[in-house]
């Protein structure tokens, strides 16, 4: 049957697709709305912040020229992806009128500041999944596809971010919603994965935690660090069952409130093995330490981000956040937390250090004080923003 959707017969059809006149709400685009793009997805549910900004100063035009351009498209799928990209004019009058519009969410910085991230992961998400841009790194991206599943990955996104959506910010933009798609037609939902965050494994950490007198621990946590397998099959590396021994000696003293686990489904690519569940399972079964002592980060997929989300994890458990944490993993992944090279990657990929280390105790521990600026959500990496 998937011979009768040539990329010719896709191409003829590419204007024709039926819409449905109501919106329906997606439950999965809906939760990786939210993820990804905060600000624009609470612009898609308050239709006075969504008039405020089509209307603002320049933007109608914009809007129309970008319609325009995408139009003149015709069928020809790749030109209209490229249409969707947003150039620095347009994403500079988007700038101005979200500065412009009062009660949009954002971290520590600006409204401003969130949509410039917003709509620099658009731009990143449309090049990587729609034209053939190559992935930060090897185990990001749509994977290898044949030129007919990639045709039709392109037009199954063309017609979803043009049928009407519960709650999207499509009367802005189409591209949000194409964005959306081309992650959800790839399969690389990923940034969605095991949410809600505070269900499941988390469930009896986070009960613990609402009753907790924090004061009584002299760090809030423990922060175990991953160390992806490379061997396809192996649920931990051997630096990560390493990793486990330390975890079980240290947190034994009893002057660390939570072990707080963090490492994603990374490698190798496509593992079914998400690495803080394999720590967590570990921990239990071979260690015997309480599931309420545990809380896992299931998403980071880097040491930047292990590091950025620990810090998230940390919020909503409640831990005050001036509260030390202590880091400990292997001393060579370490010492490299501590080197200015890992400043310097954390300034390039983050744009913010994710905290602050602020003495070592040992060859395989480090303080550290994660930053409120770990908060900011940047879809440049949408399998974990």
């Amino acid at each position: 049957m998937r011979a009768l959707f040539s990329a010719a017969a896709l191409a003829v059809t590419a204007l024709t697709a039926p819409a449905s006149a109501e919106a329906v709400d997606d439950g999965v685009m809906a939760t990786l709305s939210a993820r990804l793009f905060p600000l624009l997805d609470a612009a898609g549910h308050d239709p006075a912040a969504l008039e405020r900004i089509v209307s603002a100063p320049g933007m109608e035009n914009v809007l129309r020229l970008r319609r325009e351009r995408r139009a003149a498209c015709g069928a020809d799928l790749v030109c209209r992806a490229q249409a969707l990209l947003w150039s620095d004019r347009e994403a500079a009058a988007m700038r101005r009128a979200v500065a412009q519009t009062q009660g949009l969410p954002a971290a520590d910085d600006t409204p401003a500041a969130q949509v410039d991230r917003e709509i620099a992961g658009i731009n990143t998400i449309v090049r990587t999944y729609a034209l053939g841009a190559i992935p930060a790194t090897a185990i990001d991206g749509p994977g290898a596809v044949s030129p007919q599943d990639h045709q039709a990955r392109l037009q199954a996104a063309d017609w979803l971010a043009e049928t009407p959506r519960d709650g999207s910010a499509q009367r802005l933009d189409p591209s949000i919603d194409y964005a959306l798609a081309l992650l959800d037609v790839s399969d690389r939902t990923d940034a969605i994965g095991h949410e809600p965050l505070t269900a499941g494994a988390n469930a009896a950490a986070m009960a613990r935690a609402k009753t907790l007198d924090w004061h009584r621990y002299r760090y809030s946590a423990m922060i175990v660090t991953g160390v992806g397998p490379e061997i396809e099959g192996e649920p931990l590396s051997p630096f990560g069952k390493y990793h486990l021994r330390l975890a079980a000696r240290r947190f034994a003293q009893g002057d660390i409130a939570f072990i707080l686990l963090t490492g994603g489904r990374a490698h190798p690519r496509a593992t079914p093995f998400t690495e803080a569940d394999e720590m967590r399972k570990a921990l239990i079964d071979r260690y015997g330490v309480s599931p309420d002592a545990i809380v896992t980060e299931p998403y980071a997929r880097h040491t930047t981000t292990n590091l950025r989300n620990a810090g998230r994890l940390l919020a909503r458990l409640g831990a005050p956040l001036e509260a030390e944490t202590v880091i400990v993993c292997n001393p060579l992944q370490s010492a490299y937390i501590e080197s200015a090279k890992f400043a310097e990657r954390n300034a390039a990929e983050l744009g913010y250090q994710p905290g602050k280390v602020v003495r070592r105790v040992s060859p395989t521990e480090l303080v550290f004080r994660p930053s409120r600026a770990s908060e900011r959500v940047d879809p440049r990496d949408p399998l974990d923003p």
